[in-house]
């Protein structure tokens, strides 16, 4: 009797959450997706980072990462998320969920609970602009970077997240962008590239060398990212579903394909392959995917791993060697150029009836030409409206505090001058 009770409890129950849109499982997928993509900035990020730069920054680094977690989480829940997904507005929308007003316990984003789905598009907003940290590392001041990711995070992200994922203009246009290849990537890449340029080199770039000083972090750090970006691109499905389970395989064969493209090439033209490169190979490729996640199958995803390793790995050295900007961990090459990259091939490899498609839906209907101009489009807009905002709000932070430390605070690094904190006490 108790066992008809207890199943007829159940039942009810069932047909309660079924009623009300609630799905256990997309519940479940999306709050792990959720870890996964925080994970992929603390520690993953974070440690990347810290191990690719002199060990007199470390600090300053993961200092600078973990900052940015807090800021962008505050700057969430206050307007953000508001701004970036309520309103009807053409760049950007409104303020009728600020604080979260109206969103509760019971309160549904599809299938899952609207939190869960807050929480998710928070680690989004994390991890852009602490990617950015990479081209500045190492020169700019903590209390500048604080207030340069208030300002970027609201002029910048969150008009590019509404304008893609918010229902505006270039979600109108009908631009695909699966999981962030023009939210993410290429306005953390445009925005480095604009930072970098305005900072200056560091204090004897390019002449002396700034090698990695601990390989072990790198690619510690470059596995929690390939780990975590299974949350990041097949999260980005926002259910437990097939579409889920596609992009997460077609993730992993772009990072493995241009992790082991990478490789070869320094290989051939150094004579040795090193561990620091296959996992910023592994990045391109994670970069690259990121939009086409969505759209692609496992065909698409080894050419796109296969150019993600070969064109980013060339413009890593274009940046330095021919343009001579200090980007110091290669943000613009690698997410930047990953990003417009993999935003521009979906259009060839995700289409029905495209080269290496196996069918996409959302995907204009002219095939892979139409949707390549409508791609093409997408990043113009994001490309222009990153540069002019992101140097704008550098000038306007420039005003109010220095930018970059000074000389003697370069030569004896950050982490001591910052913080007052060392990476390793060998004491």
């Amino acid at each position: 009797m108790f066992k008809k009770l207890l199943l007829i409890t159940i039942g009810l129950f069932s047909l309660s959450a079924s009623a009300e849109g609630l799905d256990t499982g997309d519940t479940a997928w999306m709050l792990t997706s959720t870890a996964l993509v925080l994970f992929m900035t603390l520690p993953g990020l974070a440690l990347f980072y810290a191990g690719l730069v002199r060990s007199k920054n470390a600090v300053s680094v993961l200092m600078q990462c973990f900052t940015i977690a807090c800021i962008a989480s505050i700057v969430w829940v206050v307007y953000g998320y508001s701004l970036a997904f309520r309103g009807d507005g053409a760049f950007v929308g409104d303020l009728s969920a600020a604080f979260l007003s109206g969103i509760g316990r019971d309160t549904l984003s599809g299938t899952i609970p609207e939190t869960v789905f807050v929480m998710f598009q928070m680690t989004f907003a994390i991890i852009t602009p602490a990617l950015v940290v990479g081209a500045f590392a190492e020169r700019m001041k903590f209390s500048a970077m604080c207030l340069f990711t208030v300002l970027w995070l609201t002029f910048v992200y969150l008009p590019a997240c509404h304008m893609v994922w918010g229902g505006g203009l270039l979600a109108q246009w009908g631009v695909i962008d699966f999981a962030g290849g023009l939210v993410v990537h290429l306005t953390c890449g445009v925005g480095a590239l604009v930072a970098a340029l305005v900072l200056g080199k560091r204090k004897g770039f390019p002449g002396s060398a700034m090698p990695p000083h601990n390989r072990s972090l790198v690619v510690m750090g470059a596995a929690m990212l390939w780990v975590g970006w299974f949350g990041f691109n097949a999260g980005s499905a926002v259910a437990a579903s097939t579409d889920a389970g596609m992009a997460m395989l077609v993730t992993h064969i772009s990072a493995a394909v241009a992790a082991f493209t990478w490789m070869a090439l320094e290989w051939i033209k150094q004579g040795k392959p090193t561990v620091v490169g296959i996992a910023t190979g592994m990045v391109a490729g994670l970069a690259t995917i990121t939009p086409a996640a969505g759209t692609v199958g496992p065909e698409g995803a080894l050419l796109i791993g296969l150019l993600a390793g070969l064109v980013c790995y060339y413009a890593t050295q274009a940046i330095k060697g021919v343009f001579n900007i200090d980007d110091s961990l290669d943000v613009f090459p690698v997410h930047g150029v990953g990003g417009m990259l993999g935003i521009i091939m979906l259009s060839f490899v995700g289409t029905q009836g495209g080269f290496l498609g196996s069918g996409a839906s959302g995907v204009a209907d002219g095939g892979p030409l139409v949707q390549l101009v409508i791609q093409l489009k997408g990043i113009g807009v994001i490309f222009l409206w990153t540069a002019v905002a992101t140097w704008v709000i550098l000038k306007l932070v420039g005003l109010v505090t220095d930018l970059r430390v000074s000389e003697e605070s370069e030569n004896e690094g950050l982490d001591v001058t910052e913080h007052e904190e060392r990476s390793y006490d060998l004491s």
